[in-house]
């Protein structure tokens, strides 16, 4: 299914200068839309388009900083399953509303990596990309349908009510399974055994955080700390427009030493109570553990990067910060402009 993707992203691109980058950014949303997780996204695609992009004539640290930057759009982009902790550790808020809230923001983040990226690749003269044809797109259209239709299963199936989004999930397992195995026949009976045992091991950790969230809520609550930490930062300042600042700070430090699922258990019952809608905090919420995922010590993807492409982590933070610079303009976009993430899904009645 990736090479499919890959093929018709490329498909789609045509000829412009830095074309692959572009392909990059344009795989990681198809991929993102089925697999939900940047270190998934990256240790895929990684792995493809970082030797593909150098043997063309891309810096190695250009590649791979494209690669993972990029890779956050899955984590907005539905079916997202961090959406999905966040749901539940927010008291049960629709995921059907979530979903649709991160389309935009997604699509956005691409949109300015793209500029970016072409305006880095004219600067240095990266090299162009094939020239576009209806017919390649269409025959890679084709070729590339059975994995899109994952995506559909989940986004149309939880939007408009045929299913719960851990009915779709389901669904969009065994359709995957089916199409993997009986229609590309790109994986065995041995690679599905270690395919399940990957995701047991993800999933007793998501539950495990998902089961300590209940009583860690009780626990801040029955000690006010909400209260407190909302007083505390009242009484720096009134200004919403310094709070909601201050929020992305505090989110951003906790990015670069926790895991993703900590942060949003830990932080998602005390911001919520300062009045954040919400739905927009969701995403902002997961944009900022996004960019954390980017940043030492911690940073998952960044080590990711770094294994695949072999460039020094020191190295390759230094070339990854403007791709950051970009990632923060978005996020500060989607944090002071509420219609960014609330217009679709108020448009589809969720709201």
């Amino acid at each position: 299914i990736l090479y499919k993707l890959i093929k018709l992203a490329n498909a789609l691109k045509g000829r412009m200068r830095g074309g692959l980058a572009m392909v990059n950014i344009l795989a990681s949303i198809f991929f993102g839309g089925i697999s939900g997780s940047a270190t998934a996204d990256t240790a895929s695609l990684g792995a493809i388009l970082i030797p593909m992009m150098h043997k063309q004539g891309y810096d190695k640290e250009f590649s791979t900083a494209v690669t993972m930057s990029s890779s956050v759009q899955g984590m907005l982009i539905p079916p997202s399953h961090n959406m999905i902790i966040y749901a539940m550790a927010a008291g049960g808020i629709s995921v059907s509303a979530l979903f649709m809230a991160g389309i935009v923001p997604g699509v956005l983040l691409g949109v300015v990596l793209m500029i970016f990226s072409y305006y880095l690749s004219v600067k240095r003269n990266y090299p162009k990309g094939t020239p576009f044809s209806l017919s390649g797109l269409w025959t890679a259209l084709k070729k590339s349908i059975w994995g899109l239709g994952t995506v559909l299963i989940v986004v149309v199936g939880v939007v408009f009510g045929i299913f719960t989004a851990t009915e779709s999930a389901a669904i969009a397992c065994v359709y995957a399974l089916i199409v993997s195995m009986c229609v590309y026949r790109e994986m065995d009976f041995k690679e599905l055994i270690q395919v399940v045992k990957s995701s047991l091991k993800t999933l007793a950790t998501v539950l495990v955080l998902i089961s300590a969230s209940g009583p860690f809520g009780f626990c801040i609550t029955y000690l006010k700390i909400p209260e407190m930490v909302v007083n505390a930062m009242l009484g720096l300042t009134d200004s919403k427009f310094l709070l909601l600042l201050l929020i992305n700070l505090i989110i951003l430090v906790l990015g670069t030493i926790l895991g993703m699922a900590s942060i949003i258990v830990i932080v998602t019952p005390i911001l919520l109570s300062i009045g954040f809608s919400p739905i927009q905090f969701g995403a902002v919420l997961i944009l900022n553990c996004g960019i954390g995922l980017l940043t030492p010590p911690v940073g998952g993807v960044l080590f990711i990067g770094s294994g695949i492409s072999g460039v020094p982590i020191e190295r390759l933070f230094k070339h990854t910060v403007p791709f950051l610079l970009m990632m923060l303009l978005v996020l500060l976009m989607i944090t002071y402009i509420p219609a960014i993430t609330l217009t679709l899904p108020g448009l589809l009645g969720l709201l």
